[in-house]
């Protein structure tokens, strides 16, 4: 790397427009107290595809301001240092090259933030940089890389998991990809790098809420893993199983199964799926139907709902997301660290089209008994009594899903489950309103309330209390005993282990775009050629894609979710920002990850949970994601015209979802056959 890209090169001073750093601590300096050296980050905002990328690639791009602890600078890539003075009266400054050549002198007050005019650096030669106030100086250690290379660690992450179809191996590569350029471009130094600086930092961000997060997940995965083996759950479902007289209502009472196990989607596909199917089956409801009954449900339901396995993730992803851009444009830093990454959540919900018009289409077609396609036939077969499944259908037949099976001999109680569910989010409500009143104070309005609230700690207390309330009315009723709920608790931990890796290394994955600086380079790549209102739709037809194809909507929204936020808000700059004419964009943008994911989710066989639905339903899994396949296309076509494109462009959010429906209640109207050939009560 000597020399750069370009050969050797000193140090250029240009005009580009300043961007305000992000501030790293430097204590042994005087009169410096805090050095900023900044990398906007943004990645790879709509991963349209490697070839389009390159294609769009400009031959410019903005200033750099290196992130807290930068390690590295991007060739010819403009660089900016400011610094922040500290409580000394006077002190001079200068910053040095390796050769002693000075590039920057001044003098800083206290308190003070002077800024040096902007730096090139295109060779190795002139590293490391020296800073020296009065008498103390600071060596600033970077790596050299050329400005496409910002771009490397997340495409490879992407292509590699469509290739491969395996999102660990993807975002492990990206994440070592990383690690190596801040190491110099030394594989063995680089490797260290990634488990020492990487995944510690991930693990170990606190003010990001990343442990919070991992231990509210594993938290509530031992309390669904509790209160299955408890037979609470299945008391969910037994509860709503007697209003099942005929295959319309049975339908609906499969749907409303799925949407009463919220909390988990896992959970929900293997309970529902399993409990549901020999009802279904006396209803003579096809196994295709089923199938598609539970799958569209569970991670829908379980995404929408604050409380629920998916609910830190997505916050901890959009908290991220909000860091990032704020150390992207710090100009504006107060005004997007205002927000509470949950109060962000709740606002983006009604952004979230493909899960609520999915939820709707799923009623639709249950409650006016019409289907579309492949599923009426499937349907009609099953209804004219020729078979649940097809003839030589291969029937999935691990359905035992053991792990969220009752204990032997348990009764199935709605109270088991409902008591710890019920727990945790009132005492979630709760801390969230606690804390947040004590901070925003006791006249502020409930939004204001709630906005100002700690997500990640009420998270914490709550998650904690439903599984204590779990194992103490288990062990109180003799339902289990104390080392059977322990066990049933460390299953439904182990249950998340997985997606605790996914997390961890997404989080590194993120922390490798902000080291690398790519935010200002991908939003100039895309500010001359993607009008703004068109990012929602973009994210989510990128973000499906990514995860049809990796079976994965977490390990979609982990890539995603922390560049597109700070993209949109590049590309939109202040319009985009709380307050702002065009925050409905970035709310839109946010949404379209989550809804793209899952929509991707849906349409994939080899996803997680439409092999669980395929199992759990005895369906043939080919069929399934034949059947299903039709309906969610219709659902993401209806949202992005009507949701992701209709809202950017002025439309309201509850007016798009409205009008959405009636759109899908048209279609359904329109071209739906009917299937339900016995309405009367079946014994």
């Amino acid at each position: 790397m000597d020399g750069g890209k370009f050969g050797p090169c000193p140090l250029m001073v240009n005009d580009l427009p300043p961007l305000v750093p992000v501030a790293e601590q430097c204590p042994s300096l005087p009169g410096f107290s805090q050095i900023i050296l900044g990398n906007p980050l943004f990645m790879g905002p709509v991963r349209l595809t490697a070839v389009l990328l390159i294609t769009l690639i400009p031959a410019f791009a903005s200033a750099q301001v290196l992130a807290e602890e930068a390690d590295l600078v991007l060739d010819r890539v403009p660089l900016q240092l400011t610094g922040h003075g500290g409580d000394e009266p006077l002190a001079n400054y200068a910053l040095r090259s390796s050769h002693g050549t000075e590039l920057a002198a001044g003098s800083v007050g206290s308190f003070a933030r002077p800024t040096s005019s902007e730096l090139i650096v295109s060779s190795n030669a002139y590293l490391p940089l020296a800073v020296q106030v009065g008498e103390g100086s600071e060596e600033i250690s970077l790596s050299l890389a050329p400005p496409w290379f910002s771009l490397v660690p997340p495409l490879v992450a992407i292509l590699l998991a469509l290739i491969f179809r395996e999102v660990i191996t993807a975002l492990f590569a990206g994440v070592w990809l990383g690690a190596l350029a801040i190491s110099g471009f030394n594989p063995i130094t680089g490797t260290w790098r990634l488990v020492d600086h990487f995944l510690v930092r991930a693990i170990s961000d606190v003010d990001g809420g990343h442990p919070q997060i991992l231990i509210f997940s594993l938290l509530l995965g031992a309390m669904v893993g509790i209160i299955s083996k408890n037979g609470g759950t299945m008391g969910i479902v037994a509860a709503v199983a007697p209003f099942a007289h005929n295959a319309r209502r049975g339908k609906l009472a499969t749907w409303i199964a799925g949407i009463g196990i919220f909390f988990d989607d896992y959970a929900n596909t293997l309970i529902v799926g399993n409990t549901m199917r020999p009802i279904t089956d006396r209803l003579k409801i096809s196994r295709e139907k089923l199938a598609y009954l539970v799958d569209s449900t569970a991670a829908p339901i379980a995404a929408l709902v604050p409380i629920s396995t998916w609910a830190g993730y997505e916050i901890s992803l959009i908290a991220d997301g909000l860091r990032i851009a704020s150390d992207q444009d710090p100009s504006r830093a107060d005004a997007l660290l205002s927000l509470s990454p949950f109060a962000v959540f709740v606002q983006t919900i009604p952004y979230l089209f493909y899960p609520i018009l999915a939820l709707v289409f799923v009623f639709l077609t249950s409650a006016l008994g019409k289907d579309l396609g492949p599923m009426a036939d499937a349907e009609k077969r099953a209804n004219t009594g020729n078979g649940l499944y097809r003839p030589n259908a291969k029937l999935a037949t691990d359905t035992t899903g053991a792990v969220m099976l009752a204990k032997d001999g348990v009764s199935h109680r709605l109270r088991n489950a409902g008591l710890p569910v019920l727990t945790v989010i009132l005492v979630v409500l709760g801390g969230l309103y606690t804390s947040g009143r004590t901070e925003a104070g006791p006249e502020a309005s409930l939004m204001d309330i709630f906005g100002a609230a700690d997500p990640f700690a009420t998270l914490l207390w709550g998650s904690l209390a439903g599984c204590l309330v779990a194992v103490a009315i288990s062990v109180a009723q003799k339902l289990l005993t104390v080392h059977e709920a322990i066990d049933a608790g460390i299953a439904g931990i182990r249950a998340m282990v997985v997606a605790m890796i996914i997390l961890i290394f997404a989080w590194s994955l993120g922390d490798v775009t902000e080291t690398l600086g790519t935010a200002e380079y991908l939003s100039h790549l895309l500010s001359e050629r993607v009008p703004l209102q068109l990012i929602p739709v973009i994210v989510f037809v990128t973000s499906a894609a990514t995860a049809f194809a990796t079976g994965t909507a977490w390990g979609t929204m982990a890539i995603m979710l922390p560049v597109v936020i700070p993209l949109t808000t590049a590309l939109g700059g202040a319009a985009t920002h709380p307050g702002g004419a065009e925050f409905g964009i970035l709310l839109g943008a946010t949404a379209s990850v989550l809804a793209g994911a899952i929509f991707g989710d849906h349409c994939s066989p080899i996803s997680d949970t439409t092999v669980l639905s395929s199992m759990a339903s005895g369906c043939d899994h080919v069929d399934h994601v034949r059947t299903q396949l039709p309906y969610a296309l219709v659902v993401a076509v209806t949202g992005m015209l009507i949701g992701n494109i209709g809202t950017a462009y002025g439309l309201p959010a509850p007016l798009a979802l409205l009008f959405g429906g009636l759109i899908l209640y048209f279609i359904l109207r329109t071209f739906g056959r009917p299937v339900d050939s016995i309405p009367s009560r079946t014994s």
